[in-house]
Formats: structure tokens, sequence, C-alpha cells
């Protein structure tokens, strides 16, 4: 795999306050190539923090407003030295994902860091099935759900269920499966008239069955561990890493939750029993994690469905969490999950992928 060090022209990103929240780190990482945030104070490097520290705080049960300082890394590797050798040496042997250049005072010079110039040869990181769930109305997208099934309306202009595709494909999934009901011969036509450079095995849904009952057509196919995505959903954050946490906790589903921060657009009262104001809170922000729609499971899922039951995912998880087996989450930023389910957040999407570059 061809490499090449890079100066991040853009370093003042990856610089964050030692005051700021957790939330506020995960806002910032959604703005950098690099997933490492360096932390200062008075101008000063004093830690580092990457996704990954933000993912197990979370996960540990730190609020996302609680301060970065509890989970930052004060012992930061740092050069003083601006040496290409040295530099390269370190990123290559250390796996440091960046490094940067201080002066005598610690004040932050330049920050380096590794690019992969032929990114299709690090295509085999993954590859396990994906299995596309494809066969609800889309009411929340009617009209157009009237006229196109929900997989086949475009962003930009290629399908949508075809832009999940190519997102797995480029991280190296080649089995591909689509549960279809609705307007199903209009999906196959599609994929069939085309010459795709992937294949994919249709499972008609004959009834409609839910978020999850569908997924038991394919029990005798799927053996091992597979992903489980709605059809309108893209997910900008490192698969290889989903499935890694996913194995390393011996998760029997691991469930892709992303931040939501939601401003309530009115003010909120707080009163007391003699209807006295108590307080107000002007506008409050609430932050929350919400489901995805996106999934990592094992094949011992099929042994909590049952054949032509209607049931949605969130079921099919409380049968396994009351059978004692390990469900989880795998935490994303706000900004990493991309959900056409509506109009605006339909328009959101183009957006983003535009703005990223890979519309």
């Amino acid at each position: 795999m061809e490499k090449r060090i890079i100066n991040l022209k853009e370093k003042d990103l990856n610089i964050i306050s030692e005051n700021a929240t957790l939330r506020q780190a995960l806002e910032s990482l959604d703005m950098v190539r690099v997933k490492v945030l360096l932390v200062v104070s008075q101008d000063r490097l004093v830690a580092s923090l990457t996704d990954g520290d933000i993912r197990r705080a979370i996960l540990s049960g730190h609020s996302v407003e609680s301060p970065i300082i509890n989970i930052a890394n004060y012992t930061p590797f740092y050069l003083v030295e601006d040496n290409i050798d040295l530099i390269e040496k370190y990123l290559d042997e250390k796996q440091i994902v960046a490094i940067p250049i201080v002066d005598d005072d610690k004040k932050i010079q330049k920050i380096y860091a590794l690019d992969y110039v032929n990114s299709e040869e690090r295509i085999n990181e993954i590859d396990v099935p994906v299995v596309i769930m494809a066969g609800g109305l889309g009411t929340r997208l009617y009209p157009y759900t009237k006229i196109l099934p929900k997989p086949l309306i475009p962003i930009g202009d290629i399908p949508i269920s075809e832009r999940i595709i190519q997102s797995f494909q480029n991280v190296g999934c080649k089995e591909f499966h689509m549960i279809v009901n609705y307007k199903r011969n209009m999906i196959k036509a599609y994929f069939n008239d085309n010459d795709f450079n992937y294949n994919i095995k249709f499972w008609d849904e004959e009834i409609p069955l839910g978020t999850g009952g569908g997924i038991f057509l394919l029990k005798n196919t799927i053996k091992d561990t597979f992903i489980l995505t709605n059809c309108d959903v893209i997910i900008l954050d490192d698969i290889s890493k989903i499935i890694e946490h996913h194995k390393q906790n011996n998760n029997k589903v691991t469930m892709v939750c992303s931040l939501k921060n939601f401003e309530i657009p009115y003010g909120i009262v707080n009163f007391s029993d003699g209807g006295e104001i108590a307080s107000f809170q002007e506008k409050p922000q609430m932050s929350f994690f919400t489901n995805t729609g996106y999934y990592i499971l094992d094949s011992e899922i099929f042994n909590y469905i049952n054949e032509n039951e209607k049931i949605g995912m969130p079921e099919i998880i409380d049968r396994m969490r009351n059978d004692n087996k390990k469900v989880g989450i795998y935490p994303i930023s706000e900004n990493s999950w991309l959900d056409m389910g509506q109009f605006d957040t339909m328009e959101s999407m183009e957006r983003t992928l535009r703005k990223y570059n890979l519309l």
C-alpha cells in the first residue's frame, strides 16, 4: 500500500480547547480528515484525543456534556524537530495517527499524518454479507414513493440503494442481499437491467413483516456475522472499526447509534406548586443517541424470529436481551449518519455527500 506523509494545512481544525465537552469534540472530529484532536491550554499542547477515546468514554457512561479533560491522553506524542525521516519512522512504527511539531513553548507549528495514496488496496479490510431492508412503503416520502419505491429514489443522479451498495463495496463487501416487497419488480428490474460489477440476491417478502421479520428469509443462507441496514441510511464512519468493536465485545447485536442535538424551539417554564415561576430555560438544547437502523448481527439472531412473523428489530433485540444475549451500541457523531427517510433529511444527505465529494 503506497503511503505518503502530509502536512495538514488546515491544522487549526485539529486543535481543540481543554475546556471543550465530548459533544464539541465529536462535532470537531466531523470537520477533520485525520481523526485526532490536539488539546491545548493557553495555546500550548497538553493532550490528545481520538475518536476511539471519545467512543470508549461514552460507552463507559460519560455524558456528552462531560469535559474532555476527563478522558484525554495527557502524555501526547510530539516532536520539536521538523525532520521528515524521523516523522515517517514514528508514524510507521508506532502507528500514531498524527504527529504535531511544537516549538520550545509547546505551541503547535505543524501537524503531520499518513495519507494512503492507493486506497483501493485497503479494500480487503472487511468482507461480510450485507442485508438491505427494502420492503417498506416509504410513506414519509409520499408522494415520491407513489411513483418510485424508496430504494430507487435518487440522491443526485444515483438511487439511494445503489449508493449504499457502493459504500460497502468501497470497504470490501461482496455479498449483497435485498429484502423487497413494495414495487419489488421495479427494484429488481433496475438492478437486473444495468451492468453493475456486483450481484444482489433478492428475497421476496410476501406480506409486510416489519423492520425485522423479513431477515428470517436468510436463515439458511447466512451463517456468521452480517450487516443489516435500512435502505435509506448511509453511515460515514469506519465500518471495519464497527465490526471490530462488535467482535471484541462478543456482541450478538451491535446497534449503530448517532448523537442527535435538538434545540427545543420554545422557552421552557418551570413553576412551583403554587403556580409561581421558579425558572426559565430559553430554547434548551437536548443531546441524545438514536437508533440509525444500521446493525452488526450474528446469525444467532435467526433463532429469535419466527417464520412469517411481523416484528420490529427492537422487539427481536428485547427477546435476545431477555435471554441474556449480549447486545450493545456503537456511538457515532451526528454528521456520520445520513438518513433519507424524510424530505428535509433527504436534502441534508445530498448536501453532505456533495461536501465530501461523494456525490
